[in-house]
């Protein structure tokens, strides 16, 4: 009698015991990660320019040389914010149209040349205007190699990568949401290519590179899809 009290006692136990230390497990798991996880925050944008739109869009080309200099911390920021910025707190609204405002893009930078910020694969938060960093050292060259060797990838100060997670969007609008993203990648890139002009830098949008390869080097999660690569520079004297 005293054992099968004994045995049912343990019965009901255990399961709590399992629970607390797989919970407490969990919880410093968490918590060194947090702990592990690099944040950089970036300068606020500026919303208002030396350079109109008008002018902007006249003097938008792009530009596949660049010179051997570093951007700065600022520069990188208004660039981020025009890819992806929000300029809606209350609502979350982006600087660049998204169907059913589902925001399916994700910005990466993957770093090279940038005064006060380490060489390395950063991916963009744009609520909190921060980086996170993804994974350190230059890894400019690799993906030059991914993006079929064009050589403007590799001599970029920074390359700015967008993927996309179609699910997103599509979960609402079906198959032809994927058109929508598709749109989505191209607006947020002219917004980049009329900053970089607006702040006298150089840029050019890359479409051909190998998915695989991108995402294995920017540590891509299997949700996301690359979709545009934009190295942006100095330009050339």
């Amino acid at each position: 009698m005293k054992i099968t009290t004994f045995a049912i006692i343990l019965t009901t136990l255990i399961p709590g015991i399992v629970a607390l230390v797989c919970s407490t497990r969990s919880e410093s798991e968490s918590s060194r990660s947090a702990a592990e996880v690099v944040t950089v925050k970036l300068p606020p944008p500026v919303h208002e320019g030396k350079m109109s739109l008008e002018q902007a869009l006249l003097k938008r080309r792009s530009i596949r040389e660049y010179a051997n200099a570093s951007l700065l911390l600022s520069e990188l920021s208004q660039l981020l914010w025009a890819a992806q910025g929000i300029t809606d707190r209350g609502g979350g609204l982006r600087t660049a149209p998204s169907a059913g405002a589902l925001y399916p893009l994700e910005v990466y930078v993957v770093a090279g040349r940038v005064e006060g910020l380490p060489s390395g694969v950063y991916k963009y938060r744009p609520r909190e205007h921060e980086l996170t960093l993804v994974v350190s050292g230059d890894k400019r060259r690799e993906l030059y190699e991914a993006a079929l060797q064009q050589e403007w990838v590799r001599d970029g100060a920074v390359d700015i990568v967008f993927s996309a997670v179609y699910e997103r969007t599509t979960w609402r609008y079906g198959e032809r949401g994927i058109r929508y993203v598709h749109m989505e990648v191209g607006h947020a890139a002219q917004n980049v290519c009329l900053q970089a002009t607006a702040l006298n830098l150089g840029t050019v949008v890359v479409g051909a590179f190998q998915d695989d390869r991108v995402k294995k080097i920017l540590h891509m999660p299997e949700k996301e899809q690359p979709l545009y690569i934009l190295p942006v520079g100095r330009k050339r004297s």
